[in-house]
């Protein structure tokens, strides 16, 4: 059985979890551990890149479905990136591109972010001081 590993960087205030092996019900738990990591440190946006994952069970699913709520909840979200076709259809089949901007590389998950932070200054509007 091949093992599992995360590892984790950061960009421009988004991490990057590597996810590497086969994330089954063995080792889900190792990812679990690691959102819950990122949820007491308050980090909220994320990038998941599966591009040295080659399996995943219902388990692994469940985990990232377990936490998208309390991510974006948080002001949040979870992205996807660089899977491999044979995982991409299990996420298709499943209905996950509804739930999450699952792409083809890290980089445009993380022009996503940027992309949304533009948004969120452009669209702040200045309080009306009263008195």
């Amino acid at each position: 059985m091949e093992g599992f590993e995360v590892a984790s960087a950061k960009s421009g205030g988004v991490v990057i979890l590597y996810i590497k092996g086969c994330l089954d019900t063995h080792t889900a738990g190792d990812l679990e551990d690691a959102f819950l990591e990122l949820a007491d440190a308050r980090e909220y946006d994320i990038i998941i890149n599966f591009r040295d994952l080659h399996y995943i069970s219902s388990a692994g699913l469940g985990v990232l479905l377990d936490f998208i709520e309390e991510i974006r909840k948080n002001g949040g979200d979870i992205k996807l990136s660089n899977m491999k076709p044979r995982i991409y259809r299990v996420f298709d089949l499943l209905g996950f591109p509804a739930l999450y901007d699952i792409l083809d590389d890290e980089t445009k998950a993380l022009e996503k972010f940027r992309g949304r932070r533009h948004e969120e200054v452009w669209s702040y509007e200045k309080p009306e001081i009263v008195g």
